[in-house]
């Protein structure tokens, strides 16, 4: 077989050699021999004649496009780039098995943080119990032991205080001959865990525990479920005694509430409730509070029985607007754990458009933007009568 010179037979990329096997494809299949433009693709591939020569050699010519503006797709780059890609996927899959690794390493090294934190937070609560056993010790008559009644079991399992004969609350300590004010450790009969708390023996005869007291904004009420349930501030200024605590108090026996409060200008009212008691964490400290008398009038319990304690980190929306944990209802006329505002009165424009905030008890000055000076909430037993100081 005889080729044209060079220049003519010269292809410039794939595309062209394949339209020459092409035809050499077709003459083998007895295609008709005479002049013709490859099926489908003469205007991109070019033209090709073949014809038998007077010394019975096959002569064939081709003549090649311009391809100065346009490229048949280049087949072996293509092969090129899928095995780039494929490259890159194989590296992308060792990277997703290394980040695997590292995240199941960093989730290790989380549950043995969890784990420390535990056993310091533990060993925490053993200390404050000691302290605390030790306080209750010093009461007349009160005996309290830590039994753990098992080695295998955990910290907070196996710690079961033994508690004989020690005060249950501020009127127990009352009764036991102590008359001052102050700091004193109880073991609320159901509980059985001793709790340190603030005892009023002056304020109309005395005995009282209290629950919660505001004086001066130095601590925020804006707080957890969880802070709320455990207690927090300082027992000689601003507290909240704990859900837990409270519950404790007012499952042993009838109780019932005492709320002085104090405005800007120095007056005094007090709000009396003959019964009062809250449920366990299971009903969201469901308050029960009933039985009204005072100097002021009633903005608690009408509209606050029966409503389950809310923080603003449990979703619920008057929680969210108040800044603080209550029992609130849609949203509230009375709110003692509300924003410290000095001076009193305060605008929804400066803090919070969305809504009032501040310690209020609507009825007194018959106003959601009102906030008190000072406020004390706590209980003593109904059947509570004081003794004649010695």
């Amino acid at each position: 077989m005889t080729l044209l010179p060079p220049q003519r037979t010269h292809f410039l990329d794939c595309c062209s050699t394949l339209c020459v096997f092409l035809v050499l494809l077709l003459d083998v299949h007895g295609e008709d021999a005479s002049s013709h433009q490859t099926g489908g693709v003469g205007s991109q591939c070019g033209e090709y004649s073949n014809q038998v020569m007077e010394n019975g050699m096959c002569q064939l010519v081709a003549t090649l496009p311009n391809t100065s503006g346009q490229r048949c797709p280049d087949m072996f780059r293509c092969t090129d780039e899928v095995s780039y890609w494929l490259h890159e996927n194989e590296e992308r899959k060792e990277q997703i098995l290394s980040l695997r690794e590292t995240i199941s390493e960093l989730q290790e090294d989380l549950r043995n943080h969890r784990h420390r934190i535990k056993v310091l937070e533990l060993q925490a609560q053993i200390h404050n119990l000691s302290r605390l056993v030790e306080s209750v010790r010093r009461s007349p008559g009160c005996m309290i032991n830590i039994v753990r009644t098992s080695s295998q079991m955990s910290a907070e399992e196996a710690l079961h205080p033994d508690v004989r004969n020690c005060p249950i609350d501020c009127a127990s300590i009352y009764y036991n001959g102590v008359r001052h004010s102050g700091l004193y450790t109880v073991v609320p009969s159901l509980g059985a865990i001793p709790v340190e708390v603030y005892c009023d023996m002056e304020t109309e005869g005395g005995g009282w525990t209290v629950l919660q007291r505001r004086v001066d904004g130095s601590v925020t009420f804006d707080r957890s479920w969880r802070e709320y349930k455990e207690g927090f501030g300082d027992l000689h200024s601003e507290f909240w005694l704990g859900n837990t605590h409270i519950h404790d108090l007012t499952s042993q026996g009838d109780y019932s509430l005492r709320i002085d409060m104090e405005d800007w200008s120095n007056k005094h009212k007090h709000a009396f409730y003959e019964s009062f008691s809250v449920d366990g964490e299971d009903s969201q400290y469901r308050l029960h509070v009933s039985g009204f008398s005072g100097t002021t009038e009633d903005s608690f319990s009408w509209y606050h029985d029966m409503q389950s304690f809310s923080t603003p980190d449990t979703g619920n929306i008057c929680a969210e607007i108040s800044h603080a944990g209550w029992w609130y209802n849609q949203c509230f006329y009375a709110n003692l754990n509300g924003i410290y505002y000095t001076g009193g009165r305060y605008s929804p424009k400066e803090k919070n458009p969305l809504g009032p905030d501040g310690i209020v008890w609507y009825s007194w000055k018959d106003s959601d933007y009102y906030s008190l000076r000072k406020v004390c909430m706590m209980i003593r037993p109904r059947t509570f009568r004081p003794h004649m100081s010695p």
